[in-house]
């Protein structure tokens, strides 16, 4: 059996992401079979138990993720120059709780926050911004299989053979997309659930089927829905919440 390195079995097992695992190693938090590993590129047996101190498991406590309705005009990601960053929106002003009582903003929540997915500038909707690494594999690993939920308002004809391709048949990037869930929601728009999210995925479904899409909104996440979070606004995914 091959040894594999330590901070990329953590990240496999989900107990943190791989800069998280190193950090822990770094401080001497992580055990392996009950002993203390502080050298950086170990390799241990996956078949090994780590396990983390108690204060790694006290700082992941702390870690915050945390939930923006995206106008359109703002990117989920790193800008171009002239456009906007998501991240901008969230601000102690701009902060919607309905729960009580409501988490208090802190900046220290902004550190290490990254987008977990993207949704494009022409689109709305739910995105996540987490500073925990198992929460960003569990939306964004290769192994991922996480639904996502958009409306989308579209302009053309769809006759029942294309319908049926939209929810499995088609191809990006020369690869077959996953099978998907795709009808109706009224006359001119569709929902769509999907299990995986290439770049602008439901745009380029749509033109290969003669559809223009006119609107775009993303109104879940797993388990999580965008609900009445109103746009231009966040809040703090609550500890009950789980994806």
């Amino acid at each position: 059996m091959e040894k594999i390195r330590l901070s990329k079995l953590m990240s496999e097992q989900g107990l943190c992401s791989r800069r998280e695992a190193d950090r822990y190693i770094e401080r001497g938090w992580v055990f392996v079979d009950g002993m203390q590993i502080s050298e950086l590129g170990s390799k241990i047996l996956p078949t090994q138990k780590i396990t983390l101190h108690t204060a790694a498991q006290s700082q992941q406590t702390q870690l915050v993720t945390i939930l923006v309705n995206k106008p359109v005009g703002y990117v989920s990601g790193q800008p171009e120059p002239g456009y906007q960053p998501a991240v901008q929106l969230i601000k102690p002003d701009a902060q919607f709780c309905n729960q009580s009582p409501c988490k208090h903003f802190k900046p220290v929540h902004l550190k290490n926050l990254a987008p977990a997915g993207r949704l494009d500038i022409d689109s709305q909707g739910l995105l996540i911004f987490t500073q925990d690494g198992r929460i960003a594999r569990q939306l964004i690993g290769n192994d991922s299989s996480i639904e996502k939920e958009y409306l989308v308002r579209v302009k053309g004809h769809l006759p029942e053979d294309k319908l049926k391709l939209l929810n499995h048949g088609l191809s990006l990037d020369g690869k077959v997309l996953k099978p998907a869930k795709i009808q109706w929601q009224n006359e001119d728009q569709l929902r769509f659930v999907l299990r995986e999210g290439k770049k602008r995925q439901i745009r380029r479904m749509c033109e290969l089927v003669g559809l223009q899409v006119t609107g775009l909104k993303r109104v879940r996440i797993g388990k999580i829905r965008l609900g009445n979070l109103p746009e231009g606004r966040w809040r703090y995914l609550e500890d009950r919440e789980r994806f």
